[in-house]
């Protein structure tokens, strides 16, 4: 008989995301609470319509009510949050960040293209050395051109 791996009834997964602030999430429980009842109250009106029952206009009136409440508590769970996220500390700042992320990649771009400059100086230094010891020593050079690698235009 072969042991079966026991498997536990309840396994902890990790959250996609944070839970929410306390009153934030107050806000959205009365909120769907005050959207469920005035879903159930349109349904009792539209039926009180249907039958033509006295308690339909009244229904139908306090819907109107409600739905205003419901659009109001939705509108206040939205307004609860943007104003947690601003006491506390969670301010979103595109523009610094975007520096920063530049700056990073600025700097990574620079070491880049620095080693590359320093790799492309050494294989060039290394074919110099190569070619100079081909050729016979000290005749490559051209009389009267002692300054000409310093790259300044003539006055001529």
């Amino acid at each position: 008989m072969e042991t079966a791996e026991r498997r536990e009834l309840w396994v902890e997964e990790p959250v996609g995301r944070r839970r929410l602030p306390d009153p934030v999430r107050t806000a959205a429980v009365r909120a769907v609470l005050i959207t469920a009842l005035t879903l159930i109250q349109a349904m009792v009106a539209f039926f009180c319509t249907v039958t033509a029952s006295w308690l339909a206009f009244p229904m139908v009136l306090t819907s109107v009510g409600s739905t205003v409440v419901a659009t109001w508590s939705v509108l206040d769970v939205w307004v609860t949050r943007q104003v947690w996220n601003q006491r506390h500390g969670v301010v979103s700042t595109p523009s610094s960040t975007a520096r920063r992320l530049r700056r990073e990649r600025r700097r990574a771009q620079r070491a880049a293209r620095a080693e590359a400059r320093a790799a492309a100086r050494s294989e060039a230094r290394g074919t110099a050395r190569e070619a100079a010891r081909g050729t016979t020593r000290g005749s490559a050079r051209i009389p009267g051109r002692q300054g000409a690698g310093d790259n300044r235009l003539s006055r001529a």
